[in-house]
């Protein structure tokens, strides 16, 4: 069954909101990334954008996490009153990857098809017809599968 945790964006400083959580929460990050760490020339990443984090993941319990990253500045800026949070599902396959990712975001708008990411994951983002942020992925590594 997949799981599904809370993914929310931050203006620059999604590093410091989760040295926060984490101090409440307690555990270590299992993965922080930062945009310079895909900068390539395909994908440039500004230098006023570099060191923004481009995913942070705290694991919350023994099944949850939480996770984050900071919008670029050429994106904009994201306010209380913006839908700045996502959910985020990890998918134990690619078929169920890509059956959630079809079944939810019909009749939405995809930002980002589902495809072989960057970063080692099956991966798309979406807003389903009612608005809603969502982003799919299937990781092989964290999952035990190839």
């Amino acid at each position: 069954m997949a799981t599904i945790n809370p993914y929310i964006h931050f203006n620059g400083n999604a590093e410091e909101a989760f040295t926060f959580y984490k101090s409440v929460f307690g555990g270590e990050f299992a993965k922080i990334m930062r945009y310079k760490d895909l900068s390539s020339p395909e994908f440039p990443v500004a230098e006023n954008d570099a060191n923004r984090i481009m995913h942070i993941t705290l694991p919350i319990g023994k099944s949850n996490a939480l996770l984050a990253s900071d919008v670029l500045e050429i994106m904009g800026q994201v306010t209380e009153n913006d839908n700045r949070n996502t959910i985020s599902i990890s998918a134990e396959s690619r078929e169920e990857a890509d059956k959630l990712f079809n079944g939810l975001s019909e009749g939405g708008k995809v930002e980002m098809p589902i495809a072989d990411g960057p970063f080692g994951s099956y991966f798309g983002m979406f807003a389903d017809k009612f608005g809603v942020q969502w982003m799919v992925d299937f990781t092989p590594k964290c999952n035990g599968q190839k």
